[in-house]
């Protein structure tokens, strides 16, 4: 009997160690998966594209998807640099690819590639961009992946091109976005595309004035009622630690005519002297350039950038936005790891320049911000702030693996339609100052997910 009994304890005592240790594992198991969104996440591949730097996927690229209507398009290059096309019906796992006769040096990660779809389905196209001529086509007809041969827009400061982005106006027509001249000493040129004659013309050729000492980095954002919004920030030579303030424009006629969030009528066009400053923030702040902005259901705008706060080694993720009445900050103070902006070309940084989205407005605003950072693992990361008067946050991961040097750019059309994200991600490798890694083509893929909040 006392051997039975001994036996009985020796065997529940053995089982009860491996339930605590399976609970242990249970318990760690749950935590990593509260902090990864999980069963509601998508993830759809696309093609495997060129990943020795982050020339496809840098937060400045306007746009790497858009949808019209039904249809979802983007773009990459691949690894022979070829400028790649493809499209798929919104949300299906299969999509039609379509190689251009079009290539870029893909050794300059400033060279992205923009996208957008006129009101009448026609894909425009521009690439290869870092203070060379400008490269553009469009469609050969409307829902096509073929492009018609290289062709101007207005043909007018057309020599020395950065930073290309498309806009689409609710009436359909286009805007087209870049800058003219170099770091330090840009202007920012607005052409305007009229769908029904097909034609160019130019808005602006000299919205914001360098004045020939600075340039502006701007960051835009064009909302459901049609209202444009354009922050940015000024540098004073290439050197990325000369950034400083935050300035603020917004346009309620499709870009012909700009005022101040007190509705104070700019003349253009605007300087250092005559912007509105959203915020003041000093030179070597680690101030980065470029970043992201929204605007919530009653047109207030947000920003979302990062900077190092006075006194503090180590930059934090802020948000910046206007109630309406005055400019706010939130301090976004959830990062460990100091590190330093300096020099020139595209920089090896820790952390991506954040995206951002809204819902809602004013004090119910939800404000969603997506982000890479090392100390998270470099995985897709999203803050969820569920009521902008009460801005306490959760991070989530939205990828289970690191990205390497990615940075975040979404589907603006489809989140202003149906709040729905459609991120562009690729793990990707960028060597400091416009270096290049030896990594094998990456594959290129959609993160879909739809918030709660």
């Amino acid at each position: 009997m006392v051997g039975h009994l001994h036996t009985f304890i020796k065997a529940f005592s053995h089982f009860l160690a491996v339930a605590l240790v399976l609970g242990a594992f249970s318990c760690r198991f749950s935590k990593n998966a509260a902090e990864t969104k999980g069963s509601d996440v998508k993830i759809t591949h696309v093609s495997d594209g060129w990943a020795n730097n982050s020339v496809n996927v840098v937060a400045f690229r306007k746009n790497s998807l858009v949808t019209f209507k039904d249809t979802q398009y983007t773009a990459w290059y691949a690894a022979d640099r070829s400028v790649m096309l493809a499209k798929r019906k919104s949300g299906a796992a299969a999509w039609k690819i379509q190689k251009t006769s079009f290539k870029g040096n893909t050794a300059d990660a400033h060279n992205t590639i923009s996208v957008m779809v006129d009101g009448q389905g026609f894909l425009h196209l521009s690439w290869d961009h870092h203070n060379n001529p400008l490269n553009y086509a469009r469609s050969v007809r409307p829902g096509a992946l073929q492009m018609t041969e290289k062709m101007p827009m207005t043909g007018q400061r057309e020599k020395v091109v950065s930073y290309p982005e498309f806009y689409r106006l609710p009436n359909g027509n286009l805007l087209f976005f870049y800058r003219d001249g170099g770091s330090g000493q840009g202007n920012l040129v607005i052409n305007s595309y009229d769908t029904n004659t097909q034609v160019w013309t130019q808005l602006h050729s000299n919205l914001i004035n360098g004045q020939g000492k600075r340039n502006a980095y701007w960051q835009a954002y064009l909302d459901k009622k049609g209202t444009l919004h354009v922050s940015w920030v000024w540098r004073e030579s290439p050197d990325v630690a000369s950034n400083h303030d935050l300035a603020y424009a917004r346009s309620l006629d499709g870009g012909q005519t700009w005022e101040k969030s007190t509705g104070e009528k700019y003349t253009l066009p605007i300087t250092e002297a005559t912007a509105e400053k959203a915020l003041v923030i000093p030179q070597n702040s680690e101030l980065i350039n470029q970043t992201s902005m929204a605007a919530d259901e009653q047109g207030n705008p947000f920003i979302a950038t990062y900077w190092r706060a006075t006194g503090s080694t180590i930059p934090q993720y802020h948000l910046v936005y206007h109630t309406g009445k005055t400019w706010q900050k939130v301090a976004l103070d959830f990062r460990k790891t100091p590190f330093s902006l300096s020099g020139v070309g595209t920089k090896r940084i820790p952390i991506a320049r954040p995206q951002i989205m809204v819902k809602n407005a004013g004090e119910k605003a939800s404000v969603l911000l997506i982000f890479r950072d090392e100390e998270r693992g470099s995985k897709a990361s999203a803050l969820v702030i569920k009521k902008l008067s009460d801005p306490r946050w959760t991070i989530f991961d939205l990828t289970p693996e690191s990205l390497g040097s990615w940075e975040p750019t979404y589907d603006t059309e489809l989140w202003k339609e149906k709040q729905i994200l459609n991120l562009f991600v690729q793990k990707v490798d960028q060597v400091d100052g416009e270096g290049q890694a030896e990594i094998a083509p990456q594959p290129i893929r959609v993160v879909e997910w739809k918030p709660k909040f």
